[in-house]
């Protein structure tokens, strides 16, 4: 039976890793004011009728701490990408020279910072609740175990290491939260 509860715990950190992961990739799309080319990941261009990641069309660079730079394949998709990236709703105002995409990352307003500190907060709850419900079905295994002949005093010792591993990835999520929240409010 402890196989079984280990698997239990050893699936149980799986999933909360991939929530955590997810968190990261999310936490990484709300931008804190400097641009990086992360912030376009996301953007779907329309590539000869089928939406696809600019990174798969485009060369994506910085030239400086608010400057991002969009270098096609070629060069027919100039429009395309611009179109992408205004359709992202990143707030964001391509301009295309006709050599490549130039996009200015304004300076975040006051209000603009709590709006996305807002956001990244919203994202870490997505996130809590995912943990919860890996929570929830590593406890209904238990309850499965439970149910086959596990014992009332084993069964209790898993519930409480489920929840103490549960508490482990809130408060990672916590922590990520707290760097996100201080990177958008750093001027």
């Amino acid at each position: 039976m402890t196989e079984e509860l280990n698997e239990i715990y050893s699936e149980l950190r799986n999933s909360n890793n991939k929530t955590l992961t997810h968190l990261e990739n999310e936490l990484v799309k709300v931008r804190a004011g400097k641009a990086t080319p992360s912030m376009l990941h996301g953007v779907l261009v329309d590539y000869y009728g089928s939406p696809t990641p600019i990174q798969q069309v485009a060369n994506i660079g910085t030239i400086d701490a608010r400057t991002i730079s969009v270098q096609p394949w070629e060069k027919a998709m100039l429009n395309e990408i611009a179109k992408g990236i205004i359709n992202s709703n990143l707030g964001l105002n391509p301009q295309n020279n006709g050599e490549t995409i130039l996009i200015n990352v304004p300076a975040l307003t006051e209000e603009r910072r709590r709006e996305l500190v807002k956001k990244a907060k919203a994202e870490g709850e997505h996130a809590k609740v995912g943990i919860r419900n890996n929570r929830k079905d590593a406890l209904d295994f238990v309850k499965e175990l439970k149910n086959d002949g596990l014992s009332e005093d084993f069964a209790k010792d898993a519930e409480t290491q489920i929840q103490s591993i549960t508490d482990s990835y809130v408060k990672k999520v916590d922590e990520q939260l707290d760097l996100k929240e201080k990177d958008i409010m750093t001027i």
